[in-house]
């Protein structure tokens, strides 16, 4: 058993109120039913989609073209809650342990060390991906798609969007900015007070980047979580991170609690530096007024993690069907045409564009170029693949000890 997995967990694991062996026969059935079947049944539902809300241009996508669409097309609705990671896995175990019939949530947006503790209650339904239309045209040959933290997806979940981590600064303020970990501790001990970075998953990106770096590069941490080579590099990287701590924000007593506050203190001008999951999310903001025309996004020489993120369906989810025909929806050419531009999302498709219609290949490339960030092509060949999802969960945890703690 590995040492990620929460005592809430490790309960439920020893019970039997896990996820599959309870679903009705009717829901299984879903999954050999025609896609009209599913269709139809799905027409009437309403379904309860839990997600990261921490950006009003993704919840506006939601909100504004997504559940429109599927209102009027398919007579499916959308209620959104604000729901994440552990947050995620403790509902469903709670509601588990209760021994409920129903889940309170249809759509789950995951991804990583969420799919791999859902995956070890049994918590999610599937395989369900190829059920799908849409997934016909999804890239499932690219391991940063086709595999969530060095985990086979196995149709358990859906690429929904693909990213790599960038960091990004003002031009107006930052002549050259550091390009290797090294080259950030020179900086930040000449510039006190300008870097910093968030205590949440994006943070933990990064951090994950450095471990990699200090592991032994790119492809260092690939396979099954690794203790020996854990408790290694993250030594170097908890000294490197203490070494330049005196030198960060507010001098490193404290960090920004997510990547929107972060977000927001680089807006402000209180630092020169923010960071993102989405390569492309520089040009967003600047397009939304929301940072200074004069930012730019690049990746550390060492390199980044690239990822996707994923939509899962509970096992004891009420209207699957809904969040079947949701989810098919999410991964058609003209959903991820739309989340691509700049000006919405600007999220990276999961979609092979050579299996595409004529017409639509034509229509993504003539999607507006990036001013603000490196081409992906440009930033791809320093990709890092996620690592097991154990190194994520270790990293929460020994940041928090090792480095908030000394705060």
């Amino acid at each position: 058993m590995r040492l990620a997995v929460s005592l809430s967990v490790l309960l439920l694991l020893g019970s039997s109120a896990t996820g599959c062996a309870d679903a009705p026969t009717d829901e299984r059935d879903l999954l050999a039913a025609d896609w009209a079947e599913v269709e139809a049944e799905a027409r009437g539902q309403t379904v309860t989609v839990a997600m990261w809300q921490g950006d009003p241009f993704i919840n506006d996508y939601m909100r504004e073209y997504v559940a429109p669409r599927l209102r009027a097309e398919h007579g499916v609705t959308l209620e959104f809650v604000a729901l994440q990671g552990n947050q995620i896995v403790s509902a469903l175990v709670t509601e588990a342990e209760a021994g409920a019939a129903r889940s309170a949530y249809d759509m789950l947006w995951i991804n990583g060390e969420t799919f791999y503790q859902l995956r070890q209650i049994d918590a999610l339904w599937g395989p369900f991906l190829e059920r799908l239309p849409s997934a016909r045209y999804v890239d499932l040959e690219n391991p940063f798609i086709g595999v969530d933290f060095q985990q086979p997806i196995d149709g358990y979940e859906a690429p929904w969007g693909n990213v790599q981590m960038a960091v990004i600064y003002d031009a107006a303020r930052v002549d050259t900015p550091p390009r290797t970990p090294e080259a950030l501790e020179a900086w930040v001990r000449a510039h006190p007070g300008r870097f910093t970075l968030d205590a949440e998953f994006t943070g933990m990106t990064f951090l994950k980047g450095l471990l990699a770096h200090f592991a032994g590069g790119p492809d260092a941490l690939n396979g099954p979580f690794d203790e020996t080579l854990y408790e290694r590099a993250s030594a170097e990287l908890w000294d490197y991170l203490n070494r330049i701590r005196p030198y960060l924000w507010q001098r490193g007593e404290t960090f920004p609690a997510n990547v929107a506050q972060m977000h927001q203190l680089y807006a402000a001008g209180e630092v020169d530096f923010t960071m993102s999951n989405n390569d492309g999310e520089v040009d967003n903001k600047v397009l939304q007024g929301l940072f200074p025309a004069t930012s730019r996004a690049y990746v550390f020489d060492t390199g980044s993690v690239q990822n996707s993120h994923y939509w899962g369906v509970p096992a004891r989810a009420d209207d699957q069907a809904g969040a079947l025909v949701a989810i098919d929806f999410l991964l058609s050419p003209e959903a991820q045409f739309e989340k691509a531009q700049p000006a919405v999302w600007g999220d990276g498709t999961v979609l092979n564009l050579d299996r595409l219609p004529a017409e639509w290949q034509g229509r993504f490339a003539e999607i507006p170029g990036r001013e603000h960030a490196p081409p992906r092509a440009a930033i791809a060949e320093r990709a890092i693949q996620e690592p097991d999802p154990e190194y994520m969960i270790r990293l929460y945890d020994d940041f928090r000890r090792h480095v908030m703690g000394g705060a």
